[in-house]
């Protein structure tokens, strides 16, 4: 997991930060401290609920709350922005008899939500309050389509080759109703109930034109947990994410963006995410010794450094030995196996979420990692690593793919535009 197939994302860059404001002058909570400190003082507006500015002398918002992503750009958010600390996955099918004008006025909502959300603003109609005393918390919002969308909206030449379905890997034990989807939203946030309330606000949105098919929740690594900034370990307590491609890369965006040139041309700067819900069977691997797991992964547990030496980011050397004559990173190892130079170059930006979602009756627990990956072309970037290693990852032993989706995530929208509108009125 600490390279390229399930594993966590190191921390491409940190996620663009401004002051939160609202519109006309009024904001919601940029500058609004605790409760106790400051009061609210509510009021309608538009149909949505008010925040007053707070007094001067209020006590300010922390940094974790202050950060703030923004919703309009030339890639949508939510796919170089660092890991955050915890996050929503939520796919959704359109209701029968809905089609595309139903579903480009549902993008329209989602897009609007978004906005206010990402800038720390009440959502349009009917806000919950659950969120009105935090900061908009580095709060991202992403959307894609699945590969029924098009059928279902007429645009069947409209959908990109790319979205063609995933193969069959032998090591699937995939659950269809928790699979695939129309439509996708992906949250994220660093702070639980400011995530909590996107994922309620838009589900609401959704109104009679969507019912969601499957939702799944996950975390990482709260900001400040640690000393200095570090990859991210995964719940098998190994750092995960150490060969994650870099924003400052020179062929990032080749890798992981569509060009503006691109096919379809609504897919110009969008990405494809490959979304896998993958269980770790943490019982078996917490029976192997220290050693053993590392033998299994390739790298220390403690620094994540290759077991040919060095740290971290020492290169492997995939041809040395140790002093019986064995390699030292094994032919199974998962690290081994993901380079992306044993792959024709495939990468892939990983950006999961850690999952626990209870104990089963036999005391199992019901945890893992939600993967999500994005790439220009899934059939060049998850697809031949995948492949690759459902013939000899040593890993596969301790983990089950249990869910799949693949989404095309369009471009970002640009000021006064929703998400998809290229495509849905193209």
């Amino acid at each position: 997991m600490p390279d390229q197939s399930i594993h966590a994302a190191r921390t491409p860059g940190a996620p663009t930060a401004e002051p939160a404001s609202g519109a006309g002058g009024v904001s919601r909570r940029a500058l609004l401290g605790t409760v106790g400190a400051t009061g609210l003082v509510l009021g309608a507006a538009g149909g949505a609920v008010g925040y007053a500015a707070a007094p001067a002398g209020a006590t300010p918002l922390t940094s974790v709350g202050s950060g703030r992503a923004m919703f309009h750009g030339k890639h949508q958010p939510g796919i170089t922005e660092g890991l955050q600390a915890c996050g929503h996955l939520v796919a959704f099918d359109l209701a029968a008899g809905a089609g595309r004008k139903e579903a480009a006025a549902l993008l329209r909502r989602w897009s609007a939500t978004a906005e206010r959300l990402m800038a720390g603003e009440a959502a349009p109609h009917d806000d919950t309050g659950v969120a009105r005393d935090a900061g908009p918390s580095s709060l991202t919002v992403t959307f894609g389509f699945g590969h029924g969308f098009f059928g279902r909206t007429g645009l069947e030449k409209q959908r990109p080759a790319a979205l063609d379905p995933l193969p069959d890997f032998s090591s699937d034990q995939l659950d269809r109703s928790r699979s695939d989807g129309d439509l996708w939203v992906q949250i994220g946030a660093n702070d639980a109930l400011v995530a909590f309330h996107a994922l309620r606000a838009l589900q609401k949105d959704a109104g009679s034109a969507a019912r969601v098919r499957w939702q799944m929740n996950g975390f990482n690594r709260s900001p400040g947990a640690t000393a200095h900034p570090m990859t991210a370990r995964n719940l098998m307590g190994q750092i995960d994410g150490t060969r994650n491609p870099r924003p400052s890369d020179a062929d990032f965006d080749q890798r992981i963006f569509v060009p503006a040139s691109g096919q379809p041309a609504w897919m110009a700067n969008g990405s494809y995410a490959v979304v896998r819900r993958i269980r770790m069977l943490l019982d078996d691997w917490e029976k192997l010794s220290l050693s053993a797991q590392e033998q299994v992964i390739g790298r220390r547990k403690a620094d994540g450094a290759p077991l040919s030496g060095g740290s971290e980011t020492t290169p492997m050397d995939l041809e040395k030995t140790d002093a019986k004559g064995d390699l030292a990173v094994p032919l199974t190892a998962h690290a081994r196996i993901t380079r992306p130079d044993r792959n024709g170059g495939a990468a892939m930006l990983r950006r999961p979420f850690s999952y626990h979602d209870g104990i089963d009756l036999d005391g199992t627990p019901d945890a893992g990692l939600l993967f999500v990956c994005w790439q220009a072309d899934p059939l060049r970037g998850f697809v031949p690593v995948q492949r690759k290693l459902d013939r000899g990852d040593a890993l596969s032993k301790f983990i089950r793919h249990e869910a799949s989706g693949l989404f095309a995530v369009p471009g970002g929208a640009a000021k006064g535009e929703y998400v998809g509108q290229r495509l849905l009125e193209g």
